[in-house]
């Protein structure tokens, strides 16, 4: 049997240390020649006191630093507009991201633009960047999105719409995994951003276009990492062992869809982000059920496969009953999670429907990775189902 043609492509240093955004101006000094820092993150985290002492080790080791920290959650093109030209105006040339998803996109596209011509709007959809970028550093907060290995940046576009800009300037050139900066995320965010990070292992797994052997050992192991630490770090936040793995994990699943990109659940998920401004994570923990179900129709062999993977009981069993086991245990654990489940559960509307299911058909690049075709009818059933 020969091997079909595939790339894979991921960021090239990663360091992984409890406790290791302490000595960040160590890590990023034996790396980069570079000293004129813009640290990207957001007032929550300044707040909480986790940037003071990464910006102390920086300035210790003879960094310049210039602290951005308007990122909101769903950050609009205004605020990335913002960002890039304060690091023009202070001649900044390097970019560390520090904080969730949002502020890890912001960070890699900022380094795109700072000292390019090419406009923001430009940018959108795949393949579209022109030109280099300054040297990118980032570090997560969150054990969820996976931005910190991928190469795309998620911006809110209007009052309601999101557009990706995906290219290979984006990947960072370093990465930190420091799990102890996520001791403090409340467990709401913790069960949200796992099941974000889940769903990006799955969708990975299944993806129709681009699934290869690379990935889908990332995605296994990530949902190895993942299933088997979820509940322990939503229980207890302290929990080291489990945020460690949580971590891992995530990125891991980042590293996955990044070469075997996302579905469905993703193209559902952010009509709801936009028009009812849902954490991201959490949009996709509540399509998750409807969609899986949705696509047995064909995943059904894969999903078998992950069952065993997350050593669900009951091995040995036939493909359909396996996949049936793997569904349940996903709708199991996001119960136990604490996640919302139900979309009326979190203050949708239920004559809003159709117009999301409307908005759901312009992810096109999502849509076509999903194994089973998506109809606005499939996506108004969905969104039923989930309601």
């Amino acid at each position: 049997m020969t091997t079909t043609p595939f790339g894979f492509t991921t960021v090239a240093d990663i360091y992984v240390e409890w406790g290791g955004a302490a000595r960040l101006g160590e890590l990023l000094g034996e790396r980069f020649s570079e000293r004129k820092a813009l640290l990207v993150t957001d007032r929550g985290l300044i707040d909480a006191g986790l940037i003071a002492p990464v910006e102390k080790t920086l300035k210790t080791l003879g960094f310049d630093v210039s602290i951005f920290d308007e990122v909101v959650a769903d950050p609009p093109e205004a605020v990335v507009l913002e960002c890039a030209e304060k690091a023009r105006a202070q001649n900044m040339d390097i970019v560390i991201g520090l904080g969730g998803g949002s502020s890890l996109d912001i960070a890699k596209l900022v380094a795109v633009m700072v000292g390019s011509e090419q406009p923001l709007s430009d940018m959108y959809e795949i393949g579209n960047v022109i030109g280099k970028r300054l040297p990118l550093a980032l570090i997560p907060t969150t054990a969820g999105t996976g931005s910190e290995v991928t190469n795309i940046s998620i911006i809110t576009t209007g009052e309601t719409t999101k557009m990706g800009v995906v290219s290979r300037q984006l990947f960072a050139d370093f990465v930190l995994l420091d799990a102890e900066l996520t001791v403090g995320l409340p467990q709401i965010h913790t069960a949200a951003t796992g099941i974000d990070a889940m769903v990006h292992a799955i969708e990975a797994y299944t993806s129709k276009i681009k699934k290869n052997p690379l990935s889908d050992a990332l995605a296994r192991e990530a949902l190895r990492l993942l299933g088997s630490n979820l509940i322990a770090a939503c229980k207890d936040g302290t929990n080291r062992k489990a945020r460690e793995n949580m971590l891992l994990g995530a990125m891991l699943a980042g590293q996955a869809f990044a070469n075997s990109p996302v579905a469905a659940v993703h193209a559902l998920a952010y009509p709801l982000g936009g028009h009812y401004h849902l954490p991201h994570g959490l949009t996709n923990a509540l399509m998750l059920g409807p969609v899986l179900r949705y696509n047995a129709k064909v995943a059904a062999p894969l999903y078998a496969e992950l069952a065993d993977v997350m050593s669900v009981p009951g091995e040995g069993g036939d493909i359909s009953t396996r996949s049936e086991d793997f569904v349940s245990h996903m709708l199991a654990l996001m119960d136990e999670s604490g996640a919302p489940r139900r979309l009326r559960d979190v203050n949708v509307t239920e004559d809003s429907l159709a117009m999301l299911a409307k908005d759901a058909m312009q992810q096109l690049r999502l849509l076509v990775n999903n194994p089973v075709e998506v109809t606005e009818e499939d996506a108004l059933a969905l969104y039923r189902e989930a309601y």
